[in-house]
């Protein structure tokens, strides 16, 4: 899957996970630029991400993230893996 891809398919899981439409999914978007990014929705968001792309994360994986280009990352990462 294309990168431009999986920012297209994060856009509609953020704008579900946080009930928001206007996020816009970036590169540099982190925790503290959502209002209600606590640590609950991290794990809905993760959860929703894992299963949308039928991907599994460990639990280092995900205490490393800094932002959605990790994510992206991560997420081609576990794809070319599988």
């Amino acid at each position: 899957m294309e990168t431009a891809e999986i920012y297209q398919e994060f856009t509609k899981i953020f704008h579900d996970v946080f009930n928001d439409d206007s996020i816009v999914v970036r590169p540099d978007l982190a925790a503290n630029d959502v209002e209600g990014w606590d640590s609950l929705s991290h794990i809905r968001l993760v959860l929703t991400v894992e299963r949308s792309f039928g991907v599994k994360f460990s639990a280092s994986e995900i205490s490393k993230l800094k932002s959605v280009a990790g994510l992206v990352d991560l997420v081609r990462s576990k794809q070319s893996d599988s």
